[in-house]
């Protein structure tokens, strides 16, 4: 009998054309695999689905803005209804920063991120949750990020919605794992992707999108609650959190994280 978690038959994967998705769907793609790929950019998600096609994989393909949180949930409540998922890797997400004038965040950018991180991840566990339970097992990863640890100046608003994933993640790991279901909240550092390259402040212990794709496979397969990388940023950002946050502040702005 095949592993599910060591070897899913079935893998969702949202944000498939960024840097982490796109090396994660082709981490995953062998003969006997079924990928469901979502992403915004068509031609983009037709490479992505061309490279993991030659592998062996089968691959479908779903142009959709996860902005529309509802929408996105009714679509895979009637899709699961039919197809079965193993492992959903909830890995879309957007970016924002104060600007290069730092005129700060803007509203209506804002309220897209908070829909895209935030609404849609939420909306994508509640679509196909009740699939899973039926089925008495399953598995979904959450990407987070380090800097839910602590807020950061130039990226407030992206840490405080990484922050609402973790949290969420780890409070639905503990709800489902009596019934089956692991839930497993990722929290990477920088990773090579263009939206990597379009946030300001510096980016150290830079992992490759290939290299960060395998890792979270190893550890998603080992059922790790969370799967924080690379060391030593996610001890130092989890000590960010433990300190008194002005000096948190102080050791921030001597990295020149201070917007």
């Amino acid at each position: 009998m095949v592993n599910k978690r060591s070897h899913p038959q079935s893998v969702l994967i949202t944000g498939a054309t960024g840097g982490i998705g796109r090396a994660l769907a082709v981490a995953y793609a062998q003969p006997g695999v079924r990928l469901v790929l979502q992403g915004r950019n068509a031609d983009i998600l037709a490479g992505v689905q061309q490279a993991c096609e030659q592998v062996g994989a089968v691959v479908e393909t779903v142009v959709f803005d996860l902005k529309d949180a509802e929408g996105w949930r009714q679509w895979l409540l009637a899709y699961c209804a039919q197809q079965p998922l193993d492992l959903v890797v909830v890995n879309a997400g957007v970016n924002i920063n104060h600007g290069p004038d730092n005129a700060g965040e803007q509203w209506e950018q804002v309220q897209q991120l908070l829909a895209v991180n935030v609404s849609a991840v939420f909306a994508t566990v509640h679509g196909v949750l009740p699939m899973m339970r039926a089925r008495g097992q399953g598995q979904i990863a959450l990407l987070s990020s380090l800097a839910a640890h602590r807020g950061l100046a130039v990226t407030p608003s992206y840490s405080a919605s990484k922050a609402a994933v973790k949290v969420y993640g780890e409070g639905m790991r503990d709800w489902l794992a009596p019934q089956g279901i692991q839930v497993n909240v990722i929290m990477p550092g920088y990773v090579t992707s263009p939206m990597c390259e379009a946030m300001p402040g510096p980016k150290p212990f830079l992992w490759a999108a290939p290299k960060a794709a395998a890792h979270i496979k190893k550890r998603l397969a080992k059922n790790t609650p969370r799967i924080s990388f690379p060391f030593p940023l996610n001890f130092g950002t989890w000590g960010l959190s433990v300190l008194h946050p002005s000096v948190s502040a102080w050791i921030l702005r001597r990295l020149d994280y201070d917007g």
